[in-house]
């Protein structure tokens, strides 16, 4: 059964702008995993779910012990890794750190001898008015279509 369909970009970067992340940020572990996926639930940066943070290394930032900013690593097709669950919790936009953590992030990628690309849908205009900030240029259009097992 259909659930959704969303157009989506593909992205992709072999250059990178933009200052190092002028905050401190840390390497989220197995015990940060509900307050990812709380702030992913708030959010909504794309497909999260309880295991995502299993797929790669995900950064987070912190402000009064909560976690209010994060972006990761997710899907590893050959010499590609995708940067994924980059959200800032709406109380904390515009300090910069979706764009900090997001850089780090696709260095790391690039220094293992990697290529970063990553997924938007196509109305998230500010996002992608970021990623194409940091060097990242759309690749393709995908439509997101999402099917829902039939219960029984």
């Amino acid at each position: 059964m259909l659930r959704r369909t969303a157009l989506t970009v593909q992205m992709v970067a072999d250059r990178f702008a933009g200052e190092p992340a002028g905050f401190d940020y840390d390497v989220l572990t197995p015990a940060d995993a509900a307050e990812m996926l709380d702030l992913a639930r708030l959010t909504k940066p794309g497909p999260f779910a309880q295991r995502t943070r299993e797929l790669g290394r995900f950064l987070g930032v912190r402000r009064d012990g909560r976690l209010v900013a994060m972006a990761g690593e997710r899907m590893k097709p050959g010499s590609f890794t995708e940067i994924s669950g980059v959200c800032t919790h709406p109380d904390h936009r515009g300090q910069g750190y979706a764009a900090g953590l997001m850089r780090d992030v696709a260095l790391a990628i690039v220094a293992r001898g990697e290529t970063p690309f990553l997924h938007a849908f196509a109305d998230n205009l500010g996002a992608i008015a970021l990623y194409e900030k940091l060097g990242f240029v759309t690749r393709w259009r995908p439509t997101l279509t999402v099917f829902e097992r039939p219960a029984g």
